[in-house]
């Protein structure tokens, strides 16, 4: 279920901005841990107080935050107001950040844009809560495979070898289940 809602029409998705906090769907959500599945939770800065919320309330549902929190505003408040927001949903155990689609807002693949905003991802959540992901095939809009995965790889170089394994292996081996 997307839940991503914005001003501007062309990102919206979602009916309405405040559905991370409707009792039904934290209600719904909340099942989720019964049956050992996870939520791929798609939210912008705005919303990530209350998307933090629904995580505090489904805390045996782990939570994979879609495209680094989807940072869309580049502006100095815009990039302080999505840091805030991941801040609070990191403060949740059950939250790990999906780095992917890092392009989406920008339409194109920026390695320098990709280093920025996986450097402060890992930051916040650190290299363990965080995995690469490549949101392929939308992302074939503006790049290819290896230009990207090239793009993550030098983003996370400076990482030591056991959060580059983290992020590229094991946290999706975690939290997918992967074995």
């Amino acid at each position: 279920m997307q839940l991503h809602w914005h001003e501007n029409p062309l990102y919206r998705f979602a009916a309405r901005r405040e559905l991370c906090a409707d009792p039904v769907i934290r209600r719904n959500v909340a099942r989720l841990g019964g049956y050992d599945f996870s939520f791929d939770l798609q939210v912008f800065a705005p919303q990530m107080a209350d998307a933090a919320g629904l995580a505090a309330a489904c805390p045996d549902v782990t939570f994979i935050l879609q495209h680094a929190g989807m940072l869309e505003d580049l502006s100095a408040a815009g990039r302080a107001a999505w840091r805030a927001g991941m801040n609070r949903l990191a403060a949740q155990p059950n939250v790990t950040a999906k780095l992917s689609a890092l392009g989406t807002f920008i339409h194109r693949n920026d390695p320098a844009h990709v280093a920025a905003v996986v450097t402060e991802t890992v930051a916040i959540f650190g290299a363990g809560r965080c995995l690469f992901g490549s949101n392929f095939p939308v992302e074939k809009l503006w790049t290819d495979y290896p230009a990207l995965l090239k793009a993550h790889l030098a983003a996370a170089a400076a990482l030591g070898p056991q959060e580059r394994d983290a992020i590229f292996t094991t946290t999706a081996m975690r939290v997918y289940r992967l074995s």
